[in-house]
């Protein structure tokens, strides 16, 4: 699976896909980098489950979950193109999501488990998708992109999110 070109993706997110590209295979990447912040999440101790960096901030659950959340809207736009659906399909307000999630309220080990689930789903559904596939463009969010680029994007954004993690809440 190649990099994605620059006329494939613009604007928003190219701090994502600029995060990822330093995995030239996107599956693989999408399974390494998933073990290590996995293995980071898991070695918290409890007391950090809930913290949160400063007043207003996502505590590490909200994160965690807005993780799911975003791979799961950007996965489902994926889908929308790769299947040549031309609809122009609308942002997502990932603030309202957090705040409405109950993340907070809910299992750490559950958190995970979907998290899991959620990744395992996006390799399942990236595996499926062939050459022509992957060069198919949509406009999401008012950027136009490929279902590559979205790929790259789902691996940025959990690398720019564990960088976050790593620096503000450890």
């Amino acid at each position: 699976m190649y990099l994605p070109t620059p006329n494939e993706y613009s604007g928003f997110y190219t701090n994502y896909i600029q995060k990822s590209i330093q995995h030239e295979n996107l599956l693989q990447g999408l399974t390494s980098e998933f073990a290590t912040t996995l293995n980071l999440l898991n070695n918290l101790a409890a007391e950090k489950h809930s913290y949160r960096y400063a007043e207003g901030k996502w505590s590490i659950k909200e994160l965690i979950v807005h993780l799911s959340d975003a791979e799961r809207v950007f996965a489902y736009r994926a889908l929308r193109f790769a299947r040549q659906d031309k609809t122009a399909l609308a942002s997502y307000d990932e603030n309202l999501f957090v705040a409405t999630s109950k993340a907070d309220q809910r299992d750490f080990q559950a958190i995970l488990q979907e998290f899991s689930a959620v990744r395992a789903a996006t390799i399942q559904l990236f595996s499926s998708f062939d050459a022509i596939d992957l060069q198919q463009i949509g406009t999401a969010n008012d950027y136009q992109l490929s279902v590559r680029a979205l790929g790259y994007t789902i691996l940025g954004h959990e690398l720019h999110h564990r960088q976050i993690l790593q620096e503000r809440y450890l």
